[in-house]
């Protein structure tokens, strides 16, 4: 079948954040460098090579730029500054965009005005239901009790629903994902035993980040450790123990403290990402999209708004506390809403999910090709 050509391809990864990869010559130092890189994927310098040619579908179909945990080695080892790391990275987004059936991902990594003018839209009408809400039926001078002015009962509920629309957004969207990447190659026949076996590699990966610890330097990744295992107790803590982390005004301190430490983690860990953007410490720090900040900046101030309405309300000062607590939530739902299945907080979901397809897909390969695909695939990482 022939091959369907994108000549503008390369235009049109700019607005993603591809730096000129016109610049690539493939001397392959990319690879050579990179500690993920090793048969069947191959990168960076398989997916410059694709993307200079137009090949839309096959890097459509790759898994490589999910692979890649932007070291930025390959990046310091080109000799002509055509930025492979980065050009993974703009991939992400890019593939992001074809993953997302609605187009709201496209929509927001091509125009940072459209994302920043959703999230304040629905930051608004967020606040504006919630007061509406608790005027209706509870007093603002109450944050608990019969007479509360936003009743956890009801916003464990809100929750709830809210995560299961976002679970159906994202399900749908991680079966494109294994479409384009593993379903549609009928060449590659995959056992449903691999897909069982290699299911324990979803929360391995999503959790432990294990490949980003081989990168030569540590520090990225124990940062990015520490606000993963922060954002998971946080988000445990608000869908399984609501009604414990709004008692009060005593601290039940065995509930928490869980709380209070996710906090430090969250604060330090978006401060020093922050930073490292604003210092452009490194090779991946050099470039920033306008979805580095908003990511980072959010998670901020959610985090910030949280613990500001927490302290209020251990204070006593339930008026104030039930105020920050509409902004706190006018700044939690977008972020959910929006950035969760449409924007970078959605690589949490593809990363680990590359990891699973890229082991299943090595299986099916080592099949077909016995002679020519290493039968530990992406094991031994």
């Amino acid at each position: 079948m022939a091959l369907r050509i994108n000549p503008k391809l390369i235009d049109e990864l700019e607005v993603y954040g591809a730096e000129d990869v016109s610049k690539c010559y493939h001397c392959g130092n990319c690879s050579a460098v990179c500690v993920h890189s090793s048969d069947p994927y191959v990168f960076p310098r398989r997916s410059m090579r694709n993307l200079q040619m137009g090949l839309e579908d096959k890097l459509k179909g790759g898994l490589e730029p999910w692979l890649c945990y932007y070291c930025g080695e390959c990046s310091e080892q080109c000799p002509r500054e055509a930025e492979p790391g980065e050009t993974m990275m703009s991939l992400r987004r890019w593939l992001t965009s074809r993953y997302d059936w609605t187009g709201i991902s496209r929509l927001f990594y091509r125009s940072w005005r459209w994302e920043v003018g959703a999230i304040l839209l629905v930051g608004f009408l967020t606040a504006l239901g919630f007061l509406l809400f608790g005027f209706s039926q509870g007093s603002i001078t109450h944050y608990n009790g019969s007479n509360a002015f936003l009743p956890s009962s009801k916003i464990h509920v809100f929750d709830w629903t809210l995560a299961m629309l976002l679970l159906a957004v994202l399900l749908s969207n991680a079966a494109r994902m294994w479409w384009y990447t593993v379903g549609r190659d009928r060449s590659v026949k995959v056992p449903m035993k691999s897909y069982i076996t290699k299911a324990y590699l979803l929360p391995a990966h999503f959790i432990t980040q294990m490949r980003y610890a081989k990168c030569a330097r540590k520090t990225p990744w124990l940062t990015h450790l520490v606000l993963m295992l922060s954002y998971l107790t946080m988000l445990v803590l608000i869908m399984f123990f609501l009604s414990k982390m709004a008692s009060g005004p005593k601290i039940d301190w065995y509930v928490h403290i869980f709380g209070y430490l996710a906090t430090v983690g969250l604060v330090v860990g978006s401060v020093l990402f922050l930073r490292n953007r604003l210092r452009k410490s490194s090779a991946q720090y050099t470039h920033s999209h306008e979805s580095d900040w908003l990511f980072l900046v959010l998670l901020l101030v959610v985090t910030l708004t949280g613990i500001s309405q927490s302290i209020l309300h251990h204070s006593g000062v339930d008026v104030a506390a039930n105020i920050m607590y509409v902004v706190h939530l006018s700044v939690v739902v977008p972020m959910l809403a929006l950035e969760v299945p449409f924007g970078k907080w959605s690589h949490l979901a593809y990363r680990p999910l590359a990891m699973y397809f890229a082991d299943v897909r090595a299986e099916g390969l080592t099949r077909r090709e016995p002679a020519s695909v290493p039968s530990e695939g992406l094991r031994a990482a």
